[in-house]
């Protein structure tokens, strides 16, 4: 199990009847969250919300306000900087739970200062700022132009020099997949593919049935003398076993070294922890 529990900016104040209540900085907000199937531990603490995200039964949903918040705030972890802002789909902008990620790539890459590392589905770029923020130099990949706008942002927010980044607007897989050709390859390859899409052509694609494809495709653009790989995962029922089969099948077998996974979950200032999907890992040692 890897627990998030650096954080002071962030914190799970509560979780229950399908929601946690967070506090990001001094705002709290409460959101739907479909692991918490408990009943809520505090319940006095959720009228502490300074707004509210409610789900539709048409898809989708909205946030209800009860304190004017500005349209975007920041927060820090250890010494990286991030703005948060609620969307439209329920998102903030960043996923707490894998600054223990952030932590396990930055204390592998600092003894490797110059690194290459490929982010792949990118977002807003918290793994982007941490790895760069070890001395990696860090290609960031996400098909969404306004998440890769955030990153960079993101960037700057955290005082990190730019020319450590290279910023692509591309298909994962495609990208990959020209990397190999150029022989560009990398140290550490990092990816959090989302569990269902849709192509630009109308396809469907869903994690269960293209991840060993990616993930051994990414195995392919690993240096001779690689560091690490990790694939998150938030599908349901996608177990931490899965992510280290693929990896022993992929990474390890053409580079050896030893793959380790497990849940990935927040610690809950009521009680508990809030499981937020799970984590394979390779590392060359």
């Amino acid at each position: 199990m890897y627990i998030a529990d650096g954080w002071k900016d962030y914190e799970v104040l509560d979780t229950g009847d399908g929601e946690k209540l967070e506090r990001w900085g001094s705002v709290i907000l409460s959101r739907p969250d479909p692991q918490a199937i408990w009943p809520k531990q505090s319940p006095s603490e959720w009228a502490k919300a300074h707004a509210v995200y409610h789900r539709s039964n048409r898809g989708g949903g909205e946030w209800e306000f009860f304190k004017k918040l500005p349209e975007r705030w920041e927060i820090g972890y250890r010494d990286l900087k991030f703005y948060v802002h609620p969307t439209n789909f329920k998102h903030t902008g960043l996923f707490p739970e894998q600054a223990v990620n952030w932590d396990w790539m930055r204390s592998l890459l600092q003894a490797r200062p110059g690194a290459k590392v490929l982010n792949l589905f990118g977002y807003t770029g918290g793994a982007t700022v941490a790895c760069a923020a070890a001395g990696a130099r860090v290609t960031h990949v996400d098909a969404a132009k306004g998440m890769v706008q955030w990153a960079g942002e993101n960037r700057r927010l955290s005082g990190l020099p730019e020319e450590r980044f290279r910023w692509i607007v591309d298909d994962a897989l495609k990208f990959v997949a020209r990397e190999k050709r150029r022989g560009n390859l990398y140290d550490g390859i990092l990816m959090d593919p989302p569990s269902y899409g849709r192509g630009p052509g109308g396809e469907v694609w869903k994690l269960e049935d293209a991840l060993y494809g990616l993930v051994d495709a990414c195995t392919g653009a690993l240096s001779e003398n690689a560091v690490f790989m990790l694939v998150n995962s938030y599908t349901t029922g996608l177990q931490p076993a899965v992510l280290r089969n693929i990896l022993e099948m992929t990474a390890k077998k053409t580079h050896g070294g030893s793959v380790d996974a497990g849940e990935v979950v927040l610690p809950v200032k009521s009680g508990g922890v809030l499981p937020c999907g799970a984590s394979g890992r390779w590392t060359a040692r």
